[in-house]
Parts: structure tokens; C-alpha cells; sequence
């Protein structure tokens, strides 16, 4: 067997002190270097992207004034990067959250509480009722984007 060191991640066993990442690498580098060739290790870049995917978002409550709720106990780091989506992609839409405790910290540990991340990123709040004056609101225009489930 190889002396050096076994990386999972890479696939195979590298030699102790190589900057390679894998056997296979050490192998490769080995082979372009005896038959003279040219070339450069991992000094090159390529941006990419991962193509999305396309997601559904069902809110948990639509007033007929057009005002967006949402209800939440536990707002985890899933939910506040699919809100941002959202706003991002339909920032006419306008949804409001209703929080058990809007104090409640985003993680153990966290400076940051929910209604703290509300208002950072533009979504307004409420604790454990809808504010009266959001029932009351005229109406919104623009709706585009909110779709009747099937």
C-alpha cells in the first residue's frame, strides 16, 4: 500500500508531503512531468452556476387586502433564506410575520433575536396576533406572483 496519507474526500491516497490532493494527482503530476510537458496546478479559476431549482412557497395566510402571513414558532435557517429568496424575487409581495416570541434568538448564542432579522431585511412583525391595522389596510395592487393552488 502507498505511503502517505488516505483523503476520502479526494479519492485515494496522497504522498505525505505532497500538495496534491489524491494518489491519482500525484500520478498524473508524475506523468506530465517525465514526459516534459507544461502545465499549471490549480491556479485557474472557472465561475459557475448551479442552476435552481424551482420551488413552491405556500403562505400560511393571504388577508384580501393582499397583506402576507406568516406564522411562525421556529424560524430556522431554511425559512429566512427561502424568505429572502422570495423578497429578492417578488419584492412587491408584502409578507409579514407573526412570531410566539419575536425575541426568541436566531441560534443558541446569537446577538441576533427573529424581529431583530425582520427589520434588517425590510419584513415587518408581530407577536402572537395580527395587528389590527394590518386587517384594515387598503388594499395592495400588485399581486403578481400569488397563485391559486390547484
Amino acid at each position: 500500500m502507498a505511503k502517505g496519507y488516505f483523503s476520502r474526500r479526494f479519492g485515494g491516497y496522497a504522498k505525505k508531503n505532497s500538495v496534491l490532493r489524491s494518489g491519482l494527482e500525484d500520478t498524473i503530476n508524475a506523468q506530465l512531468k517525465g514526459a516534459k510537458v507544461s502545465f499549471a496546478y490549480e491556479k485557474y479559476k472557472i465561475d459557475y452556476n448551479i442552476p435552481t431549482i424551482k420551488h413552491t412557497y405556500t403562505p400560511d395566510f393571504v388577508l384580501d387586502n393582499g397583506v402576507i402571513i406568516e406564522g411562525k414558532g421556529i424560524f430556522d435557517t431554511a425559512d429566512r433564506k427561502k424568505h429572502l429568496y422570495i423578497k429578492e424575487q417578488y419584492p412587491h409581495l408584502d409578507i409579514r410575520f407573526v412570531f410566539s416570541n419575536s425575541n426568541t434568538k436566531l441560534y443558541k448564542g446569537s446577538p441576533t433575536s427573529y424581529g431583530m432579522w425582520c427589520t434588517k431585511n425590510g419584513f415587518q412583525y408581530a407577536d402572537k396576533y395580527v395587528p389590527t391595522e394590518w386587517i384594515h389596510e387598503k388594499k395592495h395592487k400588485n399581486m403578481k406572483g400569488l397563485m391559486k393552488k390547484n
